[in-house]
């Protein structure tokens, strides 16, 4: 029987940089099927060749054993690939069925779209693989592992028999993670042949039957879960140890960085996302924030960082009330702001990287001379950042677009962490990054941390809030229902306050 899909000696080459060099790929049909690599080793460009996003350089591909080349997605969809992207492609005023069917309506005569037949398809492959959602929600009120289900369901709805998954888990919890996990098993049970990228790997080992390892752009290993660990893996990958986020001894400080009070925050409907929360961050501390997407963590940090307004409460900073100052003035203050998003909020990505670094610090040296940009300046500072926080690329004259996701963040970090802020709100800063980046950034996060630096840490990653964090509060419905020690709590535990499975706990 011809493979599900074969990859040999597919190269991709890009300005200074050969993304893919001469990959092979096996992914045997009805597989889960892993691929593992740093953010760099060219994992993302091998699946946007696979899906026809993009048209490899060099090299053959084979679907179900026939040859093809994919001038587009379209032509991946007809061979039977589909795709669900980390960021999801959903309209959020839709409903699930709208968002399932957008671009691929069954019609009536006439031309009027048949939303009968298009339910009764739906409904049939929810069933067939055990992915329950409601067609009539709207996608806006759905949680993060909903929402992914509406893009499994999308892909399996155009008649997708083979499945490419990137980043599956990076923004679920522990239990929606066991969910799609379970979902993932029945795909396969069902004859689906799924190929997966993933950071986390204990995950990988938990789900993939096969595990194919991309270092530089090249293969450099296809393994069985049951023949490695996450150490073998790690090393694969990087040439070292697999990290882990640990604080180590405590620095938290007397004196109060950041503090809190009864703040209120409300929707652009007047609802309110985030009811009456205090708490302070002392200079030394990491204060880990838990909960669900969709909490009002996402809400929160707006409120700090003042892109939304505080309906009510007060927010201070280092004993400045700062609850009605402009965005521009807080950063001029020390605050520190690692986006959630580093491509809509971090980055301008066709910009160059000396223009990047400068984001959020233009009006200050070495960015600025006056009310003048220093392009002197901010191309030695951004080649000091480049430098001290390990950013691959060829110059600082690349445009942000042309790097990797790790070394995007990467620099991000850096453009922060060289102010010298005085509190960090850091959201999500390792979400879709590899192991290297990874530790990369947490040496920094402790580094800043020992110097003095206040943290507030939002993040999906538990084992990274559990690891670095000096304290934890859960946010649930906007609110903070428990403080807990990162000492002695554990994921799963974690995970059950953050959807009130254990009936909640005082914060």
């Amino acid at each position: 029987m011809a493979a599900a899909i074969e990859l040999i000696g597919i190269t991709k080459r890009f300005p200074g940089v050969v993304a893919n060099d001469s990959v092979n790929l096996v992914v045997e049909e009805g597989e889960i099927h892993a691929i593992c690599g740093e953010n760099g080793a060219g994992k993302s460009t091998l699946m946007k060749i696979l899906y026809g996003m993009i048209q490899p350089d060099e090299g053959v591909m084979r679907v179900e054993g026939q040859e093809v080349r994919f001038a587009s997605p379209l032509d991946a969809i007809a061979a039977g690939i589909g795709m669900v992207h980390q960021h999801f492609m959903l309209a959020d005023q839709l409903t699930v069925l709208e968002n399932v069917i957008l671009g691929a309506e069954p019609t009536r005569s006439g031309g009027r779209i048949d939303f009968d037949s298009a339910e009764q398809e739906f409904r049939r492959v929810a069933e067939a693989y055990g992915l329950v959602v409601d067609p009539d929600d709207l996608v806006e009120e759905l949680e993060v592992g909903e929402r992914q289900r509406v893009e499994i369901i999308k892909v399996l709805f155009r008649g997708a028999r083979i499945l490419i998954l990137d980043e599956p888990t990076a923004v679920l919890v522990p239990h929606e993670v066991e969910e799609l996990f379970r979902n993932m098993r029945e795909l396969k049970e069902e004859g689906s042949t799924l190929l997966f990228i993933d950071h986390k790997l204990d995950e990988v080992l938990a789900i993939a039957d096969t595990i194919t390892v991309l270092r530089d752009g090249k293969t450099v290993a296809t393994v069985k879960p049951e023949e490695v660990t996450a150490h073998d893996l790690a090393e694969l990958m990087v040439g070292s140890d697999l990290p882990t986020p640990e604080a180590g001894e405590s620095t938290v400080r007397d004196e109060i960085a950041l503090e809190v009070a009864d703040l209120t925050v409300q929707d652009e409907d007047e609802r309110e996302v985030v009811h009456s929360v205090s708490f302070q961050v002392h200079k030394g501390e990491v204060l880990g924030i838990a909960g669900v997407e969709g909490n009002g963590q996402a809400e929160l940090i707006e409120a700090l960082i003042g892109i939304t307004p505080a309906a009510s409460g007060r927010i201070s900073m280092d004993g400045t009330d700062i609850t009605n100052l402009s965005v521009r003035a807080r950063r001029e203050l020390g605050l520190g702001y690692i986006p959630q998003d580093r491509h809509r909020e971090g980055l301008l990505l066709p910009s160059p990287l000396w223009e990047n670094a400068a984001l959020g610090h233009q009006t200050k040296p070495p960015y600025a001379k006056g009310i003048w940009i220093d392009r002197k300046g901010a191309r030695e500072r951004t080649e000091e950042i480049v430098a001290e926080f390990d950013v691959r690329t060829p110059g600082v004259d690349t445009p942000a677009h042309a790097l990797s996701g790790g070394n995007q963040q990467k620099l991000i970090v850096g453009r922060e962490m060289v102010a010298e802020p005085s509190v960090l709100i850091a959201g999500h800063p390792t979400r879709g990054i590899d192991v290297g980046a990874q530790a990369a950034v947490w040496d920094d996060i402790r580094e800043a941390r020992r110097a003095g630096m206040a943290t507030l840490l939002v993040s999906a990653d538990l084992d990274e809030l559990i690891g670095l964090s000096d304290r934890i509060v859960v946010m649930l419905r906007g609110r903070l229902v428990a403080t807990l020690d990162p000492k002695s709590v554990t994921p799963r535990e974690l995970g059950a306050h953050m959807t009130g499975a254990n009936g909640g706990a005082d914060a």
